[in-house]
């Protein structure tokens, strides 16, 4: 039997800059089109984790251009982000509430806070992420990547289902992942150990990074199917936004980082150069009114063939499902 072929999951971190590098040069097919920045979503109320710099940020000073108001979701330590981005996008509708997303009980008082002033929810973007150099365990034990990328963000879609956070009632609320064309990995989901702390090396980042992205694809292609049936009641999308410019690399050795950083500035756009997938998955009409699109920079592509499986999507559904309900027992819910 030949051997798999490697995937942008797999290798090196300069493994996956060169694979990202190649698929910004690569000829685009199936582009959408950019959102024209006239467009407005005034009255709607988006949520961004990860707004304190890159993507994030770029995200929500553009949101906040379009008249929405933004909930700026971020680690505590951030004083005077509300003010800088207020700043930038000329608006007075920027609010910074921390959570720090590692931390199980932290996500759930921002969920009992919301839940508590009858927040309602109409976009959201789950942008946070990192990738750590070796593996980091969270308060509760899990590890670092799993949470941030993955099961935060299904407590807090649990949470805000549960808590009518979400409401259709005056349009279609729209969730947004950020995954990463690392989710094509040829590492698949180990269900039957799900979210077992497992240490890891360096050289082996990479690959835990991609399968944390993967399981973050197969959750958004289940949810989008659970959540919607012949009508579209929530819109359910994801994408990779490409190579970017952001302090993705921050956690890498220290040696690297003079390598790193100055090929990344070089060769990759800048947050706000690169946040036409969010921006069009935030505010075009198309995407109002579908669900499941995955985006890669501005392409629209199928997700890996093991994120679309019903199967693969109904597995990881339950394997979590017993995690969010063993956390909901130990009291998170009631903090």
């Amino acid at each position: 039997m030949s051997p798999k072929k490697k995937q942008m999951g797999d290798g090196t971190v300069v493994n996956a800059i060169v694979a990202a590098l190649r698929n910004r040069l690569a000829e685009k097919v199936d582009e959408v089109d950019p959102v024209p920045p006239e467009v407005r979503i005034d009255g709607k109320t988006c949520f961004i984790t990860g707004a304190n710099s890159g993507l994030g940020r770029a995200a929500a000073v553009d949101l906040a251009k379009r008249g929405a108001s933004v909930i700026l979701a971020c680690r505590p330590g951030h004083e005077g982000l509300q003010q800088e981005l207020e700043q930038q996008s000329g608006t007075t509708k920027v609010e910074l509430m921390n959570v720090d997303l590692a931390d199980l009980e932290s996500v759930h008082k921002l969920c009992n806070e919301l839940r508590d002033r009858q927040q309602n929810i109409d976009i959201a973007v789950f942008n946070a992420g990192l990738m750590t150099r070796t593996a980091v365990k969270t308060p509760q034990g899990y590890d670092t990547m799993f949470v941030v990328h993955f099961l935060s963000s299904r407590i807090i879609v649990d949470r805000w289902l549960r808590d009518g956070i979400l409401q259709t009632g005056s349009g279609t609320p729209r969730l947004i992942f950020v995954s990463s064309e690392a989710h094509r990995s040829s590492h698949a989901i180990d269900f039957d150990r799900l979210g077992a702390f497992v240490p890891f090396t360096l050289k082996e980042s990479l690959r835990h990074y991609g399968v944390s992205k993967l399981i973050l694809c197969t959750y958004a292609t289940e949810l989008s199917r659970r959540l919607n049936g012949t009508d579209v009641q929530v819109a359910v999308h994801s994408l990779c936004p490409g190579g970017v410019a952001t302090n993705i690399a921050r956690d890498a050795p220290r040696w690297m980082r003079p390598m790193v950083d100055p090929v990344m500035k070089l060769f990759f756009p800048s947050p706000e150069a690169a946040i036409g997938p969010i921006t069009y998955l935030c505010c075009s009409e198309d995407a109002g009114t579908s669900t499941g699109m995955y985006l890669h920079m501005m392409q629209q592509k199928l997700v890996s063939e093991f994120a679309r499986d019903r199967a693969n999507g109904e597995k990881l559904w339950e394997a979590s499902e017993e995690l969010v309900q063993h956390l909901d027992g130990n009291h998170l819910n009631d903090i």
